[in-house]
């Protein structure tokens, strides 16, 4: 497999950084162009920047056109993916060694679909922590914001400032309070005939 062209020496290109378009997955977008890539673009994400590889001689249209294409292709594979209890403890594994130096150590993270007026649980004394099922093809940032809101509760129980400044650390937290507000305001909405295909 070819090394990266971002790093391959002797390869001249250009790299540019943007703030996301709306509904974008990451908080970043950056577009890397490359002389050595002829026709094809892809994308992948890179912590919370969402990197675009183009070919050099792209127009600055072409670009924009691709990035969003490429976000909109990311955002569907991503809403696709379902993550096993394993995956879910693992992930949980990892954001607790990420964002709280890896003190929340959960004894047991599963779905679950006995909980429908809430997104989360946890119970301390046990160590468990449950999520509910409707998250799952949400975007992988609100699962994440979600996992975190449960492992601080195992920090710290309550809802109180200590707990509130665990999650400051975790950037997308006030994005992903948003999109669930979003959901549960859309929830409430009325259902009119025809609308949704009723």
């Amino acid at each position: 497999m070819p090394a990266d062209p971002l790093h391959s020496a002797g390869t001249p290109q250009r790299s540019t950084t943007s703030q996301p378009t709306s509904g974008s997955g990451a908080s970043a977008i950056e577009v890397r162009r490359s002389s050595r890539r002829r026709r094809t673009v892809s994308a992948y994400r890179e912590g919370d920047r969402t990197v675009v590889l183009i070919p050099a001689r792209m127009s600055e249209a072409e670009e924009q056109r691709w990035v969003s294409v490429m976000l909109a292709k990311l955002a569907a594979q991503e809403s696709k993916r379902v993550l096993g209890d394993t995956e879910l403890s693992e992930r949980a594994q990892r954001l607790s060694a990420q964002y709280f130096d890896g003190r929340a150590r959960p004894a047991s993270v599963r779905w679950v679909t006995n909980q429908n007026t809430r997104w989360g649980s946890c119970t301390p004394s046990e160590g468990s922590i449950r999520l509910s099922h409707r998250l799952q093809g949400m975007p992988e940032y609100v699962v994440d914001y979600v996992l975190l809101h449960e492992l601080a509760h195992l920090l710290v129980p309550g809802h109180g400032p200590r707990f509130w400044r665990l999650l400051e650390a975790y950037p997308r937290t006030e994005r992903a309070k948003g999109y669930l507000e979003g959901v549960v305001a859309a929830d409430r909405l009325p259902h009119l005939p025809g609308v949704r295909g009723e």
